[in-house]
């Protein structure tokens, strides 16, 4: 059994179709990246997995008392809340100290257990927020864009860093990124979203084919475009046109 699925999933955001009959699936000790261009539900399928957001349509199944951990894309933390670290990993219930330096330790943060929140760098907090998600070795990780405002050599080691926890805990990996160069190397499966699984396979597959090349070419200086759809050949790298959502709405 799958650690979780979606089957027939359909999401709305108001009157806004966000996601179209997603079937998706995560297995055990996998790395999965989901791309997408803006507005193509990648935050509402990391959220209605971990059962922010209902789907209308279909239904979502995970693993009996599976953990999860979530890193979310940004959290807003109010400069004037004195709050250091170690505090933070301990809310909202008791977390051991040991627990607690066990997750820096896997995150890279080892050294930021008595630094204020409110001081950390876009770094340093996403280590945190990481070490957080990790508290309780979950079975799978969630991340969305966490590498958001890195610059690419930070990108590139976070991302190992994402590698080594999944040898250590043996968790699955889901994340959403537009680093698709970086993010290659760490991936067992790519996912293009565009409203619905527009296509997926190997990264090298995707690598490899023309669509690829033609989003994350340099004509498009590596920015996400829209795609066009192969039903035929789900596991092929061709992506749709024909399903484009409104960059402006919300994910």
């Amino acid at each position: 059994m799958s650690l979780m699925s979606m089957q027939g999933v359909s999401i709305r955001h108001g009157s806004f179709p966000a996601l179209s009959n997603v079937d998706f699936a995560i297995e055990q000790g996998e790395i999965v990246t989901v791309v997408g261009p803006n507005g193509s539900g990648k935050s509402t399928l990391l959220r209605a997995l971990i059962g922010a957001v209902k789907p209308y349509e279909g239904r979502i199944t995970r693993q009996d008392a599976m953990r999860i951990g979530y890193v979310p894309q940004k959290l807003h933390i109010d400069p004037t809340l004195p709050m250091q670290v170690a505090r933070f990993l301990a809310l909202p219930g008791r977390v051991s100290s040991e627990a607690r330096a066990t997750a820096l330790h896997r995150a890279g943060a080892a050294d930021l257990g008595a630094r204020p929140m409110a001081g950390l760098s876009g770094g340093q907090l996403q280590r945190v927020l990481l070490a957080r998600a990790i508290l309780h070795e979950p079975q799978l990780l969630l991340l969305d864009e966490p590498t958001q405002g890195l610059d690419q050599p930070g990108a590139a080691a976070f991302y190992r860093r994402i590698e080594d926890l999944r040898a250590e805990i043996g968790c699955a990996v889901l994340m959403v990124s537009h680093d698709l160069h970086v993010v290659m190397s760490a991936s067992d499966r790519v996912i293009c979203l565009n409203g619905h699984v527009c296509c997926e396979g190997h990264p090298e597959s995707v690598a490899s084919a023309p669509a690829y090349r033609a989003l994350f070419g340099s004509g498009t200086g590596g920015a996400l475009a829209l795609y066009r759809h192969e039903h035929d050949h789900e596991h092929d790298a061709g992506c749709d046109h024909d399903h484009a959502h409104n960059p402006e709405a919300a994910e």
